[in-house]
């Protein structure tokens, strides 16, 4: 049998080479491709977004309105642990108070380019936002609302506001929310049960969970380099007066004086309030109030390691995922009812107690009934690490998978 000659031998090679080539575009073009707009790099999302670019049957891309929120956040950006697509949008963003404002370029040349057959949306607040819904209505890209927002949120019951959520919502095709509280919100603004899914809010429970058991491990060196007390109840989030830390203080303030000598209180985090705060608490004698400053996700696990349970008394939280940390690490909860979360997470009883928001006397009540039972405390220990796997990464990225093939057929 003849050998092929050289021109021939090429031509068949690239013949291949075209086939694979081919092959490759023809599955590429399979993918439902997808756009998610977002504001920040926030560390919980990165695994959640790299589970949801794992589905065999999506393109993922992911464009970040910024990098960060340097003014609120303090968290360090793991660049190097995202595993899909993405673009940081240029922005510019001016801060009044409370409110803030982002504006964004580029949004609609980033949406050209990535062509996506499905847009998510990252909350209604942002002018990125509207841009990018009157964009999907225009070229008839389906147009998905991912919102943790609930009717106990401070920023809700605004007439104006509501009206424009209403718009909002009656304009978009499907939602995406964390879970129950957020499901009836977007129900009140009228939107349709049937396209809602469930994404349950999620961190990294492996991380949490393993740093936990290393710092235990080392505890004595943790305690003393955090300088610790030897018992400590814990409020992790920012120093700011909503997020109930002057409730929490005087609650702690009204515990019997025994109990204070035993058990401490520490904030962990920074905020405006941080200076009055620890101004009152030089005046609780006796009692421990300990001020660590801000921690990174890795001593944040040691905190909550070492804790007795975590206080989250906030005034509005569309939800409080330091709840779902401290769970992962095994701690009992205490969160006032307007917490998002507060619904799906936390049962009275069972892995903690849910209080009303600015009631320092039920709060008290509720520390004082943790801190005296070390059976309840090793119950609720167990339930809340139980409860917490069903919100994983890789059930929020199911979540928001679900509600992309809702809006496939047809496409």
């Amino acid at each position: 049998m003849a050998r092929p000659r050289g021109s021939e031998f090429r031509e068949s090679h690239e013949a291949i080479l075209h086939n694979i080539t081919q092959n490759i575009v023809r599955v590429a073009r399979m993918k439902h491709r997808v756009v998610i707009l977002t504001e920040i790099i926030a560390p919980y999302r990165i695994p959640v977004f790299n589970a949801l670019a794992r589905h065999a049957e999506l393109d993922l891309h992911v464009l970040f309105m910024a990098e960060t929120d340097k003014a609120l956040r303090q968290w360090r950006i793991h660049a190097d642990e995202i595993r899909f697509s993405y673009e940081v949008l240029p922005s510019w963003r001016w801060r009044v108070g409370k409110s803030g404002v982002l504006v964004n370029r580029r949004v609609v040349p980033a949406l050209e380019a990535a062509s996506p057959q499905t847009v998510i949306c990252g909350g209604y607040n942002y002018p990125a936002s509207w841009r990018s819904l009157w964009w999907g209505r225009r070229r008839q890209v389906r147009f998905v609302l991912w919102t943790e927002s609930n009717e106990r949120d401070q920023r809700s019951g605004r007439a104006g506001v509501e009206w424009l959520k209403r718009y909002f919502v009656r304009s978009c095709n499907a939602f995406v929310v964390p879970g129950k509280s957020s499901r009836a919100y977007l129900l009140r603004l009228g939107a349709s049960d049937e396209v809602i899914f469930t994404a349950p809010n999620a961190v990294d429970n492996c991380f949490f969970a393993t740093q936990a058991e290393k710092i235990r491990s080392r505890e004595s060196e943790f305690r003393s380099q955090l300088k610790l007390p030897a018992r400590f109840i814990l409020f992790a989030g920012r120093l700011v007066p909503d997020k109930g830390i002057f409730d929490l203080l005087e609650a702690y303030a009204k515990l019997e004086g025994g109990l204070r000598r035993e058990v401490g209180l520490v904030f962990a985090g920074d905020g405006v309030s941080r200076q009055d705060l620890e101004q009152r608490a030089k005046r609780i004698r006796p009692g421990t109030v300990c001020f660590p400053g801000f921690a990174q996700r890795e001593d944040l696990a040691g905190l909550y390691a070492l804790a007795e349970g975590l206080v989250l008394p906030t005034h509005s939280d569309p939800w409080g995922l330091v709840v779902n940390e401290a769970m992962a690490c095994g701690l009992p909860i205490i969160v006032s009812n307007v917490a998002g979360c507060a619904d799906d997470l936390v049962e009275e009883g069972w892995n903690g107690f849910v209080v009303p928001p600015e009631d320092s006397e039920k709060l008290s009540v509720a520390i004082d009934a943790l801190v005296r039972q070390p059976d309840l405390r090793q119950r609720m220990s167990a339930h809340s690490f139980e409860r917490i796997h069903s919100h994983s990464p890789e059930a929020c990225a199911d979540g928001i998978a679900a509600a992309i093939a809702g809006g496939k057929e047809g496409r």
